[in-house]
C-alpha cells in the first residue's frame, strides 16, 4: 500500500509538472521546496517524495518525508507543505491509518 502510495505520488507530481512552463524553472522551484522541507525537519538523511504540486489556487507544494529515528528505528513520517508565494514550510507528524 504504501508503495502504491508513493507511486501515486510521483504520477500526480509528473502530471503537473507536464505542464510546466520550463523544466528548469520547476526543477529550481522543487529544489527550493526540498531543501526548505527537509531543513525544517530536523532531519539528518530523510527519504522524500517527488513533489506534489496543488493548483495556483492552493499555491503549496506538498513533500512528504520519512526517516528511521535513533537507536529504536521507529520510523517518522512528515508532511511538508510549501508555500510557493512565501516560500515558507509548515511540517505536521502523520500515521498511516491502521498503524
Amino acid at each position: 500500500m504504501k508503495s502504491t502510495f508513493a507511486a501515486t505520488l510521483a504520477v500526480l507530481a509528473l502530471t503537473q509538472v507536464a505542464s510546466a512552463s520550463s523544466d528548469s524553472a520547476w526543477n529550481a522551484l522543487f529544489a527550493k521546496a526540498n531543501g526548505t522541507c527537509i531543513g525544517q525537519s530536523g532531519m539528518v538523511s530523510p527519504e522524500a517524495t517527488a513533489p506534489v504540486v496543488f493548483d495556483d489556487a492552493a499555491g503549496k507544494i506538498a513533500v512528504l518525508l520519512r526517516e528511521k529515528s535513533g537507536k529504536s528505528k521507529k520510523v517518522v513520517n512528515l508532511i511538508c507543505l510549501y508555500d510557493k508565494k512565501s516560500g515558507k514550510a509548515s511540517i505536521a507528524e502523520y500515521q498511516w491509518l491502521g498503524q
